[in-house]
C-alpha cells in the first residue's frame, strides 16, 4: 500500500489553500500570504503543480476530510512553534479579505483544537 502522507511543507501548503478557498472567493493578498508560505518553506524551486492538482481535483465535500488528513500531517512532523505558526499564518489568510466565513471559522477552529 503506497504512503500517501505529506511532508511537513506540503501539507501547510494544502492546509492554506483549502482555506483560501473555502468561502468560495480568493483575493489577491490571500495569495500574496500563500506566496510567502510558499518562499518560506521552499527557499528552492519546488513544482506543486501535482499538489495544485490534487486539492483542484477535490469536490467541496472533501475539503474537511483532506484538511484534517493535511493537518495531521502537519502537526506530526511541526514543531509547536512551527504550529503556532501556521495557526498565525491561517489566521492571516482567514482575515485578508476583511470578512471571516462562518466556513473559515469552522476550518481554523479544528487547526486550533
Amino acid at each position: 500500500m503506497p504512503n500517501n502522507r505529506m511532508n511537513k511543507s506540503i501539507a501547510g501548503y494544502h492546509l492554506l489553500m483549502i482555506l483560501s478557498v473555502i468561502d468560495f472567493e480568493t483575493s489577491a493578498l490571500e495569495d500574496e500570504i500563500i506566496q510567502e508560505y510558499i518562499s518560506y518553506e521552499f527557499p528552492f524551486f519546488v513544482n506543486l503543480d501535482k499538489e495544485m492538482e490534487k486539492i483542484s481535483n477535490l469536490k467541496s465535500d472533501e475539503w474537511e476530510k483532506h484538511f484534517i488528513k493535511a493537518m495531521n500531517d502537519y502537526y506530526d512532523d511541526a514543531t509547536e512553534a512551527e504550529r503556532t505558526n501556521m495557526i498565525r499564518i491561517a489566521i492571516k489568510l482567514a482575515i485578508a479579505d476583511g470578512v471571516i466565513s462562518k466556513e473559515e471559522n469552522y476550518f481554523l477552529n479544528l487547526l486550533i483544537d
